[in-house]
């Protein structure tokens, strides 16, 4: 039957038609991340917040319509376009991630400032080949720095405890001073600082963070994806090219000639460290992070670089990732980078090359850097040193428990490992100090207690602990030190709490006792007969010694820990003689050390009782807890209540700067 339609229905129709064969193209990301480009919201909170000049990115995904390609593109602030120069922006439609349309474009304008306070608007504006518009838009905040109210600080001391929540400091202070009738003998170092704060972890796609923007958050002050440091996400499959955004070093570098300092007892490749002097969107590509430290040293000012991961600097003529029989290298073109032009443009970064046979010790060497591969060449080349790089085992250092009882001649882990000589963490920090006193500009300086995290992922609670306590004594190294400088500002803190920790009692029996459980292997032994809770705990007696450590943790009454996001273990409540395998190590798979415990899941198997996790797979994990931040010398007052990760170095920028802030 014949259906009339209307003549204006007919030009609708016909007009749809035309718009659909000429539609435009889309923006589907948008960087800064905006809540205005996500949600359409213009309120707080502003996702993306700056120092005054601090640098950054501006970065668009363009889709096109079918059959259509991304021809231009430009940036506006306030609606004002920025014109710059061509060699600081890029147009990419190759090497994208899958999903996006055909001929899509990541198109950059890189390093971009603004000095003026407020919430401002930016805009990116693309042309496809038919030319079809498309504008999107988002927002972000240049934080006021106003008139000072007292002294500016020369020197940052940022002491992070990677995994550290409440629960581990507790655990390392009943542990070390003993508690007398529900009072605590004495205090951590860390316990002494004068203002303390709660502060909120999550990273920029996840309520549970990891290592690197939990990092990096405090350190940009803006929030990075789960693997990535320094960077925001994009569309491109290139680790190195993603939207930078500067670092807290970097900035103070650039304004006032700050030097860095880095100290771990990771692999210095690892998220912590890095995510300080570093931009990758994947902290695991150890052959280009390690270059990026030197090759780029003249935009963070590093001048002390000190951990383990000896094996990322290493030759390694073939390209393999089979670890070099003489010198266990991993250095690999795969995991290494070379720089887009306009990244080097816009920053004045170092292009880079794939070079997996560059010996990164000689070039350190060349540039000035004292070479320190053991303790006993650190304590000697830490007084006259300028720069300082110290690389103390193939990947992450022994932790404290084994380099104490090696020291004491009560365990051979360490020599298993090949690096008997490993310095403690307060005696790195001692040194990264000597050097970094010396600069006239004054220093921001990072140290990482970082097995707390990797011993709470195992749930080895003796092994986490005792890393707590060498964390601490590093801790109060710093403190030291800012008694004396007057004009330095020490901060505590961790990225994330690990492992959902609490110290759920104590045993109810002597140390002998439990010995005598060890092969049972069931609950109503091992557990029921000995956790004591409430009143039944009592207070446990730790005997410390003259190295600052106990004698033993396993005494009579010995406190225990249990684990709210762990994974299946089998448990005995005494230390484990040899740690957990650390499949980083490149001789892992060789003896001696193949013969560790592979994982919680097997360690203990034959001994302890099965405690059923709550999470998959063979480790702890990270949680979503806030975690504390103490504080103590110049400008300390500033970092109580509760607050974002990211607000961290807006507080650190004003109190270096002596401002105050909005």
């Amino acid at each position: 039957m014949f259906r009339f339609v209307p003549k204006l229905t007919l030009v609708a129709i016909a007009w749809a038609l035309t718009a659909s064969a000429y539609a435009a193209p889309t923006v589907s990301r948008l960087t800064p991340p905006s809540e205005l480009f996500a949600s359409g919201r213009n309120e707080p909170p502003i996702i993306a917040r700056f120092l005054p000049d601090q640098r950054f990115d501006l970065q668009a995904t363009v889709q096109p319509d079918a059959g259509q390609s991304i021809s231009s593109f430009s940036f506006a602030v306030d609606g004002v376009k920025l014109n710059v120069d061509a060699k600081r922006t890029s147009l990419v439609a190759t090497d994208l991630v899958k999903g996006l349309a055909a001929n899509s474009a990541v198109v950059s304008l890189r390093a971009y400032s603004n000095t003026w306070p407020g919430v401002h608007e930016f805009s990116v504006t693309a042309v496809q080949s038919n030319g079809q518009t498309v504008t999107a838009k988002g927002n972000f905040e240049v934080v006021a720095l106003l008139a000072g109210n007292g002294r500016p600080a020369k020197n940052i001391i940022f002491l992070l405890g990677d995994g550290m929540g409440a629960t581990h400091r507790t655990a390392a202070r009943i542990m070390a001073q003993g508690y007398a009738q529900g009072k605590a003998n004495s205090l951590l170092a860390m316990d002494t600082f004068p203002f303390t704060g709660m502060v909120m972890t999550s990273s920029l796609n996840s309520i549970v963070t990891d290592s690197a923007p939990g990092m990096s958050n405090y350190v940009t002050g803006n929030k990075a994806s789960n693997n990535q440091e320094g960077v925001w996400p994009d569309d491109t499959i290139d680790a190195f090219d993603n939207p930078r955004v500067e670092y807290f070093s970097e900035y103070m570098h650039r304004k006032q000639g700050k030097a860095l300092g880095i100290v771990t007892t990771s692999d210095v490749f690892d998220a912590t460290p890095a995510a300080n002097a570093v931009h990758t969107a994947n902290r695991g590509f150890g052959t280009g992070i390690v270059d990026q430290y030197l090759d780029d040293r003249q935009l963070t000012g590093l001048t002390v670089l000190m951990g383990g991961g000896r094996k990322w600097f290493l030759p390694n003529a073939s390209d393999s990732v089979k670890p070099q029989a003489l010198n266990g290298s991993q250095r690999r073109a795969a995991n290494d980078y070379v720089l887009p032009d306009d990244i080097v443009a816009g920053w004045g970064a170092s292009k880079g090359t794939k070079d997996p046979g560059r010996d990164v010790i000689g070039d350190f060497e060349k540039a000035g850097f004292a070479y320190a591969p053991d303790a006993t060449v650190l304590k000697k080349v830490a007084g006259s040193a300028d720069k300082l790089l110290g690389l103390f085992s193939y990947s992450n250092m022994n932790v404290a428990f084994d380099k104490i009882n090696g020291r004491r001649g009560a365990s051979t882990v360490v020599n298993d490992y090949g690096f008997p000589d490993q310095p403690m963490l307060d005696e790195m920090a001692t040194a990264a100090l000597s050097v970094l006193a010396k600069q006239r500009k004054g220093f921001f300086l990072m140290i990482e207690g970082a097995s707390i995290d990797k011993q709470s992922h195992l749930m080895d609670s003796d092994r986490w602990i005792l890393e707590t306590l060498e964390f601490d004594r590093a801790v109060k190294v710093a403190q030291d030190f800012a008694k004396q400088h007057k004009d330095t500002l020490v901060i505590v803190t961790a990225d994330h709490e690990c492992s959902g920790a609490a110290i759920i009692g104590a045993a109810t029996i002597t140390a002998e006792q439990l010995r005598s459980k060890i092969g049972t292997g069931t609950a109503a032994s091992q557990r029921d007969e000995v956790v004591g809770t409430s009143e039944a705990a009592k207070f446990p007696k730790y005997v410390m010694v003259a190295d600052g450590y106990p004698q033993t943790t396993d005494v009579d009454r010995k406190m225990l820990i249990g684990y709210g996001a762990n994974a299946d273990r089998y448990e005995t409540w005494l230390a484990n003689e040899k740690p957990t395998q650390d499949s980083q190590q490149p001789f892992i798979g060789q003896a001696p050390l193949n013969s560790y415990p592979l994982d919680p899941n097997v360690r203990d198997r034959d001994r302890g009782f099965l405690i059923t996790g709550q999470v998959p797979g063979d480790n702890a994990v990270h949680t979503a807890t806030d975690v504390p931040l103490s504080a103590f010398g110049v400008g300390s007052e500033r970092f109580s209540g509760v607050f974002d990760n990211t607000d961290v170095m807006f507080k650190m920028g004003s109190v270096m700067m002596g401002k105050r802030l909005r």
